[in-house]
C-alpha cells in the first residue's frame, strides 16, 4: 500500500506486533506515520511506514461476509485477509474432490491402494503409476513426476496413520498393501 492511498478514519488489516490485525487510523503521527487503534484489542498503536498496512477493508468487506457465513468456527470480526483466501481455497479443494468422487474417478492413493491389494509382490511409485494406467484407474493430469507425488503421498499416509494406513514400506522404495 502506498502513503497516498492511506485515509484518515479509514480500516485497514496491518501488521501490528507480528501478526495481522484490524487497525482503525485515527491521525498523522508528528514524527512520521500514521496513529491507529487496534479495533480487536482497543489499543493505540503506531504504524510507521504504509507497507504495514495490507488492505483496505472497505473494498473487501462483501467478500469477507460471504465466506465468515460458510466458516461457523470463527466470527467475520477475528478473519483476516490470508485466513480468508485460504478458506476459499480449502473450499474449493473440497467442492473439487467431491465432484471427482460422484463422477466415479478415483484419486492417485486409491487407485494404488487398489492396484498394491492386488500385487503379488511390492511395487516401487513407478511401477504403480504404470500398472494404474495399465489398468485405466488413474491417469496423471499431466505432472512431470507423478511417481515422485505419488510416493511423497503414500509415505505421508503411513507416517500420518501409522498401523491403520493402506500402505506398508516392504523394502527401500517399495510398497506393499497393509493388510
Amino acid at each position: 500500500m502506498k502513503k497516498n492511498e492511506v485515509k484518515i478514519g479509514g480500516t485497514y488489516t496491518a501488521k501490528v506486533n507480528g501478526k495481522v490485525a484490524k487497525v482503525r487510523i485515527d491521525a498523522e503521527n508528528p514524527h512520521g506515520g500514521w496513529n491507529a487503534t487496534n479495533l480487536e484489542t482497543n489499543r493505540k498503536v503506531r504504524i510507521k511506514t504504509a507497507q504495514r498496512l495490507r488492505a483496505c477493508l472497505h473494498a473487501d468487506t462483501h467478500r469477507q461476509a460471504a465466506v465468515s457465513e460458510q466458516t461457523s468456527h470463527a466470527p467475520q470480526s477475528q478473519l483476516t485477509l490470508e485466513e480468508t483466501k485460504r478458506l476459499e481455497a480449502k473450499r474449493r479443494q473440497t467442492k473439487k474432490r467431491e465432484s471427482a468422487k460422484a463422477n466415479g474417478k478415483l484419486s492417485a492413493l486409491d487407485a494404488a491402494a487398489k492396484v498394491l491389494a492386488g500385487a503379488k509382490e511390492p511395487m516401487n511409485a513407478k511401477e504403480l503409476i504404470e500398472a494404474m494406467a495399465a489398468k485405466k484407474l488413474w491417469t496423471s493430469p499431466g505432472g512431470k513426476t507423478p511417481w515422485a507425488t505419488l510416493y511423497s503421498a503414500i509415505t505421508r499416509e503411513i507416517a500420518k496413520k501409522g498401523q491403520d494406513a493402506r500402505f506398508k514400506k516392504a523394502e527401500r522404495g517399495k510398497f506393499a498393501a497393509n493388510g
